[in-house]
């Protein structure tokens, strides 16, 4: 039977009533963070966690941490958003992913970039100490939730913290995030991030 990861976080915020948990959260961008902030920020003390290597250039990458960081400043949230950015480093995308540039979109190869991700986000929230760590990936309806959650669960064993389940696309979270950017002017941008899905993007456009 399939898991209902909405419904998983839904009991642990109830668990967690009447307290503040902090709470590490990955953000691949604005767009795809502004709902799950908004969702979120009543519940938990959020750190926004920017580490995406997997992004096509330096200049794509500065664009959307910008972006990020303006959000967190201009949204009305419950409790205040710090963001921290991680260094520019897409030699380790391509690490992960080597031999499986060909793969299409949605395949084998977002898998290991879903784990470069989250492997980071675990690291940075056992050295923390977090209550929970959790990505924005899931509001995506591009995005795989179950392997999300999957591997979310073993980075936190593997590294000693506590994963937050979560399929931010349920209750029409990706619609309330569109409607969010056009809010707030968000550069939304076509493509996930990467070279590879960049030009799935520039070949569906020409075709």
């Amino acid at each position: 039977m399939a898991v209902n990861y909405q419904l998983e976080m839904e009991r642990v915020l109830r668990r967690e009533a009447g307290r503040t948990p902090r709470l590490l959260l990955h953000c691949c961008c604005a767009p795809c963070s502004s709902f799950v902030l908004e969702s979120l920020a009543p519940h938990f003390a959020i750190t926004a966690h920017y580490y995406n290597p997997n992004i096509d250039s330096a200049e794509e990458y500065a664009h959307r941490a910008k972006e990020l960081q303006r959000l967190a400043r201009e949204m009305p949230l419950a409790n205040a958003v710090s963001v921290t950015v991680d260094p520019y480093t897409p030699a380790e995308f391509y690490d992960a992913v080597r031999g499986m540039e060909a793969i299409p979109e949605g395949g084998e190869r977002c898998r290991a970039c879903y784990r470069l991700r989250l492997v980071r986000a675990a690291q940075a929230a056992a050295a923390g100490k977090y209550d929970y760590f959790t990505t924005t990936l899931s509001i995506s309806p591009h995005k795989n939730a179950a392997w999300l959650n999957e591997i979310g669960e073993a980075c936190a064993r593997e590294y000693g913290a506590r994963w937050l389940p979560s399929d931010f696309k349920k209750k029409d979270g990706f619609k309330r995030s569109t409607a969010l950017s056009a809010q707030y002017g968000l550069y939304r941008q076509n493509y996930c991030g990467c070279v590879f899905s960049r030009r799935e993007a520039e070949a569906r456009g020409n075709s």
